[in-house]
């Protein structure tokens, strides 16, 4: 009986690699993107360009998702937190509009990774969620939105105090 429980427990964990392995495809696939990677020529923080910034957050995601256990579906996370600030636009120096880029951003983004990418509705919310609690009537509903918030906030102010 112990055998047999040994090998359904390998089993499941070469199914889980190879779900990793194909996540992390599909991930490398969308940064190698020329959409994804025109992010690089806007400043996020500081010095930090857009894409950089994405790229944190999606390592930080992954970080808290993996060491914490939170079972958040793996492609819907990374895919939402490389995309979450995909609108392909330098925000700084647009005097009395800048402050609303807060707002506008997330949706903004959310068409953009619809119209390049396809994302399903779990990827839109999560992308249109996550500058909570700056827009505070669009509440993350899933984890993998509450893990982009939280990751987002840490790089973002990690980046903001650090990176000038």
């Amino acid at each position: 009986m112990k055998q047999k429980n040994k090998m359904n427990d390998t089993n499941i964990k070469k199914d889980e690699n190879i779900k990793k392995d194909a996540n992390r495809n599909y991930l490398r696939k969308l940064i190698k993107d020329p959409h994804v990677q025109e992010m690089k020529r806007y400043i996020q923080h500081g010095k930090v360009t857009t894409y950089e910034h994405c790229v944190s957050v999606t390592k930080a995601c992954d970080r808290l998702n993996r060491r914490l256990h939170l079972g958040a579906d793996e492609k819907t996370l990374l895919t939402g937190a490389i995309l979450h600030d995909f609108y392909l636009y330098d925000w700084h120096g647009r005097s009395l509009k800048d402050w609303t880029h807060s707002y506008k951003h997330p949706i903004i983004a959310c068409q953009n990774a619809v119209t390049y990418f396809d994302v399903d509705e779990d990827v839109q919310h999560m992308i249109r969620c996550h500058m909570w609690p700056f827009t505070f009537w669009r509440i993350p509903r899933s984890r993998e939105a509450w893990i982009l918030v939280i990751a987002d906030k840490y790089c973002s102010l990690k980046e903001t105090l650090f990176c000038r």
